[in-house]
């Protein structure tokens, strides 16, 4: 979804140390930019800035109840952050660098804006592996808040093609480093008493409770995390799940044997049908077609964070 009133002429670099150099000066500058992970491509800005923060919630038009991913270059730096606990450390020492976000205790006196936390006593932390970001980490040597680089509740960005569709003239610069790899948003887990899983992930819920010796419980009603509104990752065409043909009018996204417009994965593999989902619903939503059909998907490991956000796709 293209944003009205554009602000900026937005640039595109490729990454290398001269698109990381002006990123991090603009970030320096209170600005926001766009920058891949191995998830999807992130808005980065200075977490310690309440006008930084801002500026994210005003470019991508996210309600300002909804809490951003800070992210940092090590455990480390996520300790002076958040309050650790032996979950906490354990899930860190098994899964980081990668794609799981832990909702932590914040501390006290923790240099976080309180507008990246949604006013929460808690933080969302994740320290990222892709090396755009983690090179923009160093180059900034501050925290980062970074939710997805796109409208709020649209298609998440996998390519900076996405981001720039979305937030053209809303941000000053997007980092393209290609398409992520990994295609869906981290798993988060909400720590600091009864472990609970709050957005299905890359990290399936089993390896975290194999790790931790304990049961996940589920997310409440209350928003503690991003991922949890129940209308989100959402193209502008109505969505049909769980199809096995297509009907007139409808763009089908395949998987497996069932064929379509477009496939996640004709061999059935959930890793590349993750990767690739984004992408075929964003290709799905620029198409001819009326609507949107995705074939069933398996609910096993990573399954179950594919079909969460196909869920929340279909929930216009």
């Amino acid at each position: 979804m293209q944003l009205p009133n554009p602000r900026f002429d937005t640039r595109t670099l490729p990454y290398g140390e001269a698109a990381i150099a002006e990123a991090a000066a603009l970030i320096a500058t209170g600005g926001c930019v766009a920058v891949p992970t191995e998830t999807v491509y992130g808005l980065a800005a200075d977490a310690t800035s309440s006008d930084a923060v801002a500026g994210i919630y005003t470019a991508k038009g996210r309600p300002a109840f909804n809490p951003l991913i800070v992210h940092v270059p090590d455990r480390h730096a996520a300790e002076r952050i958040a309050m650790f606990d032996r979950d906490a450390r354990a899930l860190a020492d098994a899964f980081w660098p990668g794609p799981l976000t832990l909702v932590l205790p914040l501390r006290p006196d923790a240099p976080i804006a309180a507008a990246a936390t949604a006013g929460l006593k808690t933080v969302a932390i994740r320290v990222p592996q892709h090396r755009a970001m983690q090179a923009l980490l160093a180059a900034t040597d501050r925290p980062l808040a970074a939710p997805s680089a796109n409208a709020s509740g649209s298609i998440s960005p996998t390519r900076a093609s996405h981001v720039a569709t979305s937030l053209g003239g809303r941000i000053a610069l997007i980092v393209d480093d290609g398409p992520t790899s990994g295609g869906i948003e981290s798993t988060i887990v909400a720590l600091g008493g009864a472990p609970r899983l709050l957005r299905p992930g890359p990290i399936p819920a089993e390896r975290i409770e194999r790790e931790i010796g304990r049961w996940l419980g589920g997310a409440g009603e209350t928003v503690e995390s991003p991922g949890q509104i129940a209308s989100h990752y959402a193209p502008a065409k109505p969505v049909r799940l769980d199809a096995d043909a297509r009907q007139d009018g409808e763009w089908l996204i395949g998987f497996g044997a069932i064929a379509g417009d477009d496939t996640l994965s004709a061999a059935g593999d959930l890793d590349e049908a993750a990767a690739r989902l984004f992408d075929a619903l964003h290709r799905a939503d620029m198409s001819d077609a009326a609507r949107i059909a995705v074939a069933p998907i398996p609910q096993d490991g990573i399954g179950a964070a594919i079909n969460d956000r196909l869920r929340r796709a279909a929930n216009r």
